[in-house]
């Protein structure tokens, strides 16, 4: 090695001063952005009562437990996780295989009308879904579908976002890929999941996690079609804590952490394809 090759890069005191300026900045903004989580948990290890002091407790209490029992009893909180669980789990591999197999056909099948349907999926994202309220719930009530699951599930599986989304992935895939696996006699849906959806498994994690947060936290279009308290989802539910006269801060701050737990998980399970998929069109081969 020549003694250019030995001799180590010399980073600039400006630029480097700039590099930790930046991390420390950063430092800053991830311990701001845990705060509320701290005090969510801290606070569902005390008594509402016990947070209103002054001042707030700032280490965590001894009634976790006693907390628990109360929410499991109040609201059920085991059985409407596991409803909240069902419903979003189904909702996002049903609404992801669509959007998938939606954007494939837009970007990939020539067909009279494609614009034009491109652009009615574009245009359905910009009406409000207050909008659609009155409508659809005379519709799940003609179909006699009111306090179901199915109720919940089915209107939104056609999410114009994950279409246009899945459509952008499937854009720039190598059309001789497609026409090889045709000669080699493969059928257009083995041609879509073995060879296509493979190769954009970065964007679907992606559009899994959207979609499962979306349906996860959804409030308003349960909150209309549910009436039995055994069928809640875990936003519902957990609603039913703030009364006119008293609210449980407790058992909500409770509820909010273990309703997060979930999305943690999922969110580490999918960070890779998560993180891939949206730098996915950011740096072209």
């Amino acid at each position: 090695m020549t003694a250019l090759q030995q001799a180590p890069v010399r980073v600039h005191p400006v630029r480097r001063l700039g590099r930790y300026a930046v991390r420390l900045l950063l430092a800053a903004g991830a311990v701001v952005s845990l705060v509320p989580f701290l005090w969510m948990a801290i606070a569902a290890t005390h008594s509402t009562s016990d947070l209103f002091h002054s001042p707030p407790p700032f280490l965590p209490g001894g009634r976790l437990l006693d907390n628990l029992a109360r929410l499991q009893d109040t609201i059920g909180f085991g059985r409407v996780l596991l409803n909240s669980v069902g419903i979003a789990v189904v909702h996002t591999a049903l609404s992801s295989l669509i959007s998938a197999m939606c954007g494939y056909g837009l970007a990939k099948y020539r067909f009279r009308g494609r614009g034009l349907l491109l652009g009615v999926v574009l245009a359905t994202m910009m009406i409000p879904f207050q909008v659609l309220l009155v409508p659809l719930f005379q519709m799940m009530a003609s179909v006699g579908w009111i306090d179901s699951y199915q109720a919940v599930i089915l209107p939104f599986l056609a999410n114009s976002f994950g279409i246009l989304l899945m459509r952008q992935s499937f854009v720039d895939f190598p059309d001789e890929l497609l026409e090889s696996a045709r000669i080699d006699g493969s059928g257009e849906l083995r041609t879509f999941y073995q060879v296509v959806l493979p190769c954009v498994r970065p964007q679907l994690g992606a559009l899994v996690i959207f979609t499962f947060m979306a349906q996860w936290n959804s409030f308003i279009w349960p909150l209309l079609m549910l009436n039995s308290e055994d069928k809640y989802t875990v936003p519902v539910a957990l609603n039913t804590l703030t009364g006119l006269s008293h609210v449980d801060y407790s058992g909500l701050m409770l509820g909010s952490l273990l309703a997060t737990l979930p999305l943690m998980l999922l969110f580490l399970l999918f960070q890779r394809q998560f993180v891939a998929g949206l730098l996915g069109g950011a740096v072209k081969g």
